[in-house]
């Protein structure tokens, strides 16, 4: 299908919600209703905007992001697939791992459709073999990434095993969440959960049985939790709500510091809510066989 812009303005103008423009060398479809606004670049089926009508924006954007073919953006919901981090394989290409959180986040999907359906704008991203993913040895797979938008944000991924053998991933949507301070946001849902602690060495740590709060770089995977996730954003009195459906890790992750393309202050305005399985958690699909995951995410007045 293709992907300049006149084409996909004539072929999705009958929607009324959507229309497409570039930042840098990338097209990004920007859905606009009475109910909802947002944005999602084609590479990489990546969402970096979500505003309910009447509420702050929800998702954070690095504003030192770079918009460039095959380079990872910093913010929205990037989708890692088929692993999570850094390739486990380190001899995977060229005698080098992967890239960092698969292919998927990187590779230029296609927008097959977008509707209406009641409040909501529909739109749906596929992903098949590519050059990448072929040479990383992904040959006999589809991705189809489907994202509801309205009053509530709906992530939807389905993976089909199209191979003649078990298929084997992690995957993950590592949303960034716009938050007006690190420091004045808590996080309930994961309480009576052991994480694994990545700042310290891998470190296994038991349940906290108290909300989660911030002072230092966190990153921390929650392995065999299906529990629903609050961000309570105390500035500004609301609640970002996280539930999920076929996801048994929960990560979040806080770097305290800046990147290369997150600034200096950047970090007191986001946390990451991934909805994932990975580790011990990751899914093996038979031949033929699909699996759905999927967040569902809401905003509340506290």
């Amino acid at each position: 299908m293709a992907t300049d812009l006149a084409s996909l303005q004539r072929r999705f103008a009958s929607t009324g919600f959507l229309t497409f423009d570039r930042q840098g060398a990338l097209v990004r479809a920007h859905i606009a209703t009475a109910h909802a606004t947002a944005t999602i670049y084609l590479q990489g089926a990546h969402l970096t905007a979500w505003q309910p009508a009447s509420q702050q924006p929800v998702i954070f954007l690095s504003r030192k992001s770079d918009f460039l073919p095959g380079k990872p953006i910093r913010g929205g919901i990037p989708i890692a697939f088929p692993w999570f981090a850094t390739d486990s394989k380190r001899d995977r290409i060229d005698g080098h791992p992967g890239p960092s959180h698969g292919f998927a986040r990187i590779s230029e999907w296609t927008l097959s459709a977008a509707v209406r359906s009641g409040d909501n704008a529909v739109l749906t991203f596929d992903l098949g073999p590519n050059d990448l993913s072929r040479a990383l040895g992904f040959a006999h797979f589809h991705l189809k990434m489907v994202f509801t938008v309205g009053p509530i944000l709906t992530l939807a991924m389905t993976v089909t095993n199209d191979d003649d053998k078990p298929l084997r991933f992690e995957e993950a949507f590592h949303s960034y969440y716009a938050v007006t301070d690190i420091h004045e946001v808590a996080v309930t849902g994961l309480e009576p959960t052991g994480y694994i602690d990545k700042t310290d060495n891998m470190k296994r740590v038991p349940a906290a049985n108290a909300p989660l709060t911030f002072t230092r770089f966190t990153d921390r995977v929650y392995n065999n939790t299906a529990a629903t996730c609050i961000v309570h954003d105390g500035t500004v009195k609301r609640r970002i709500v996280v539930r999920k459906e076929n996801s048994n890790t929960t990560v979040v992750w806080n770097p305290w510091n800046e990147l290369p393309d997150l600034g200096p202050w950047e970090w007191h305005e986001m946390l990451a809510i991934e909805t994932a399985n990975t580790a011990e958690n990751a899914v093996t699909l038979a031949p033929g066989a699909s699996h759905t995951m999927r967040a569902i995410i809401s905003v509340e007045k506290a």
